[in-house]
């Protein structure tokens, strides 16, 4: 079986070799980072096929305009679950077959080994990812500790950052405001649900300071330019853990979700497209990404493979949205909620930060 498997390798490098690069769009940052680590280089190793980075601060939208615009330029792009789901329904992403997804070390069929929800018609997810918030522990040598204390800005004063937009904050806001993580959605789906979340933004809109890319809110920590923020939770571990910033991660509240790989109709590399994703969304190859990042891998087979950061010595399963003592008071965010109120919320969300 191993020497069928080498020759099997060798083929597909024979043929993909005289191919034109794949192009692949994400978040840019140490998240990009960790995928040319972990999926790229050993990709190209393994098939002869360059694999060209694109960085975005939201890759879904630039994919929608592409196929609109009938000129695909990237071949492969990784997205939110809520826009996976979005794009395939408005016929802009390649079908993706799980059948062909490569099964478990065990044999495990891939439809089985990905955590549930993971796999969708049109989309294969990589990571678990959470919304969580962090501060500065030169600030605040005693916490927060809470998703409340987010908001009190009488007990722990200082500008705050947030993502521009709606999905995460008006859950997190919730939250904050007494809302319990499983009625959340619940109580979103209401006019009075919306205000309620809206006034408890309310309470620190003034002194907020608005983040549209993964990498800005660690950077705007380190600066001084706000005394706790909204955040990926990889990013803020990047910073903490390989750079030695003085920043905590705050886990009550999060909202945890799948980021996935999707190919836009159109590719103009399909063949090499799929075998990217195919070959990335492996059981070793998702283990290897959380070496470099504390994202939780999708399938199930790859969580006995994740050990130390690639220091040699952080053990990396403390860091990830889904260990147990991470998972108090944590929301699963609810796609088919977003794919039914992204567009009605977000305009909600933009009057309201336009508004005095």
């Amino acid at each position: 079986m191993k020497r069928i498997l080498t020759l099997s390798t060798a083929l597909t490098a024979v043929a993909f070799a005289a191919h034109a690069d794949v192009t692949v769009m994400s978040w840019g940052g140490a998240y990009t980072q960790s995928q040319v680590e972990a999926y790229h280089k050993p990709f190209t190793a393994a098939t002869g096929i360059n694999v060209v980075s694109v960085d975005s601060d939201n890759p879904a939208p630039a994919v929608k305009a592409m196929v609109e615009a009938g000129n695909v330029t990237v071949d492969v792009a990784d997205v939110e679950y809520a826009d996976a789901i979005r794009l395939c329904d408005d016929g802009m992403l390649e079908e993706i077959d799980a059948s062909t997804l490569p099964p478990a070390p065990d044999g495990t069929a891939a439809v089985d080994d990905f955590l549930p929800g993971a796999l969708t018609d049109c989309a294969v997810s990589t990571i678990v990812f959470s919304t969580v918030f962090a501060y500065d522990t030169t600030k605040f040598p005693e916490g927060p500790t809470t998703i409340a204390d987010f908001f009190d800005l009488e007990k722990f004063p200082g500008k705050r950052g947030m993502r521009k937009g709606a999905k995460a904050n008006l859950e997190m806001a919730l939250m904050g405001a007494g809302v319990p993580a499983a009625e959340v959605y619940e109580v979103l789906g209401t006019p009075e649900g919306v205000d309620k979340a809206f006034a408890e933004l309310d309470k620190i809109k003034a002194d907020t300071i608005w983040w549209e890319a993964g990498a800005q809110p660690p950077q705007l920590l380190a600066d001084g330019e706000v005394a706790m923020t909204t955040a990926y939770n990889g990013r803020i571990f990047a910073a903490a853990v390989a750079e030695g910033k003085p920043f905590n991660t705050v886990w009550d509240g999060q909202v945890y979700e799948y980021d996935l790989f999707v190919v836009p109709k159109g590719a103009p590399n399909l063949e090499q497209a799929m075998e990217f994703v195919k070959f990335s969304t492996s059981t070793q190859a998702l283990a290897d990404q959380a070496k470099w990042i504390s994202y939780g891998p999708a399938r199930k087979s790859s969580g006995p493979l994740v050990g130390l950061y690639q220091d040699g010595k952080t053990e990396m399963g403390p860091y990830m949205p889904t260990a147990e003592a991470n998972l108090g008071n944590a929301l699963a965010s609810s796609y088919e909620f977003w794919v039914d109120h992204d567009a009605e919320l977000n305009e909600r969300f933009n009057a309201w930060l336009a508004s005095n």
